[in-house]
């Protein structure tokens, strides 16, 4: 079966034969899932109808009276270069269809031609349309750098330039039906990703989210597709699946590396076919909403294993975000910090503690392997011991220096710039550790465990140090 498509554009069907625009539109719509089409049977309303209308597709007969298909092809080239064009001819002529191809038609069918031929052309075009769409709205946000709707963003915390370029790349395709694949350690907050998308989509309908980890393929199919009633033992009542539940909203699958390969050739068909069958029926239903989908895992490299199904893979990446994990944007530590201890306090019932100043320095020198929902973590366990004003570092330091005790040497601090590459003229050796010092234990609030910490050496060399300084 050709695969089916929903464009956000219209798709104008032109011929003098009212029998043939009926049967063609039937055709489109049952076979290829082609919805929003607008007919003509008057070869000179066409660039008219243009002008109204947002069309994305012109399949054009070539003979007709009063503007042959050619004439009406060579002004829509003119006029409306960015609009696909698909010549229909009653007669399979080559000289004709070089002839059009070389005035800039897509392509060229001969109405004598199989449905699947014809349709199989419009879906193409109708991909081809919406890809160069796309690549136009993706280029002109990465270069502006600018939000249209940065409201649709606000649950999420950063001034990075990278997210906000993943932001741009979000509004671009928000739209497209195509699927979009989220990719990022655990803890970045993909799913504020997903809902992001969904907001900015128009769908009518919910945002519905399934975590698919650790579902085996019975199990993956009866949540996705649902079931009729009798399809299996127990099976008393029918339900709707989550598929379903989307229906013109998004449908958003978390952990996708994980699905088994059964599961895997489900989704794929699920994709290509834009139908499904609930469990226990021989009838399909179809699938009418847009498809997300995250996981933290190398698909590329599970794919190369044969642990993914390349073709589901390259049919997932269609639209791709990699989303940086929190060491890779340190930037944010102080803006999520402040987030964090905001809505730690509130959810407490708590006045906001006021942090100290060398937190946010001491957390960057943190890898982070959970990412953000760790900072998070850290926040709220901090805040709800909370006792004083002035909120206390060491439950932080307890927190990091317990993770790093757990993953050993891999956990390490960023590589720094040298921080006297600007000088005109060198500190010495004894000078240059004083100030160091100075300055960590400024930072730490005299706090000289955190100040060691902030150093990288251990307490016994600072106390050491600060005696050398004193003597």
């Amino acid at each position: 079966m050709t695969e089916t498509l929903y464009p956000d554009f219209g798709v104008l069907l032109v011929d003098d034969e009212p029998d043939w625009l009926g049967s063609l539109t039937l055709t489109l719509e049952t076979a290829g899932g082609v919805n929003n089409i607008t007919t003509c049977s008057d070869s000179r309303q066409v660039l008219s109808i243009l002008e109204e209308k947002r069309i994305g597709l012109v399949m054009l007969d070539l003979t007709m009276p009063h503007l042959s298909g050619e004439e009406v092809l060579a002004q829509i080239a003119e006029r409306y270069p960015d609009i696909a064009v698909i010549i229909l001819s009653g007669l399979n002529q080559l000289e004709t269809a070089v002839r059009c191809m070389r005035l800039g038609a897509f392509d060229y069918c001969v109405k004598t031609d199989e449905e699947e031929r014809i349709v199989g052309s419009v879906s193409r075009a109708i991909r081809m349309v919406e890809m160069r769409s796309e690549f136009q709205e993706v280029s002109s946000r990465l270069i502006s750098r600018e939000l249209s709707h940065p409201e649709a963003f606000s649950a999420i915390v950063t001034g990075d330039r990278g997210m906000l370029d993943v932001f741009a790349y979000i509004e671009a395709v928000a739209k497209s039906p195509q699927p979009l694949l989220i990719t990022g350690e655990s803890g970045v907050g993909k799913e504020l990703i997903a809902q992001a998308v969904h907001r900015l989509s128009g769908c009518r309908g919910k945002l519905v989210t399934v975590n698919v980890a650790g579902l085996d393929d019975t199990v993956f199919a009866d949540t996705l597709f649902g079931h009729v009633r009798g399809a299996y033992t127990g099976a008393d009542q029918a339900r709707r699946g989550m598929v379903e539940e989307a229906s013109d909203g998004t449908l958003f699958l978390d952990e996708i590396g994980d699905l088994s390969i059964p599961s895997q050739v489900k989704l794929l068909r699920l994709l290509q076919e834009r139908e499904y069958y609930p469990l226990g029926c021989d009838l399909p239903k179809r699938l009418k909403a847009r498809i997300i989908v995250a996981t933290h895992q190398n698909l590329a490299a599970k794919e190369g294993e044969g642990k993914f199904r390349r073709d589901l893979y390259y049919r997932l990446r269609t639209h791709r975000v990699q989303i940086p994990a929190l060491r890779e944007r340190r930037g944010d530590i102080p803006l999520l910090l402040d987030h964090f201890l905001c809505e730690a306090a509130e959810a407490l019932g708590k006045k906001k503690p006021t942090p100290p100043k060398g937190l946010a320095q001491f957390l960057s020198t943190y890898s982070f392997p959970g990412n953000v929902r760790e900072l998070k973590a850290m926040v709220f366990d901090a805040v709800s011991v909370h006792r004083d004003r002035m909120l206390s570092m060491d439950s932080f330091v307890k927190a990091v220096e317990s993770a790093q005790a757990e993953a050993g040497p891999s956990i390490a601090a960023p590589p720094r710039q040298n921080p006297f590459s600007d000088f005109e003229e060198l500190p010495t050796f004894s000078d240059a550790a004083a100030f160091l010092v100075q300055e960590a234990l400024a930072r730490a609030n005299g706090n000289q465990t955190l100040a060691a910490r902030l150093l990288g050496i251990s307490q016994p060399a600072l106390s050491k140090r600060l005696k050398m300084m004193h003597s």
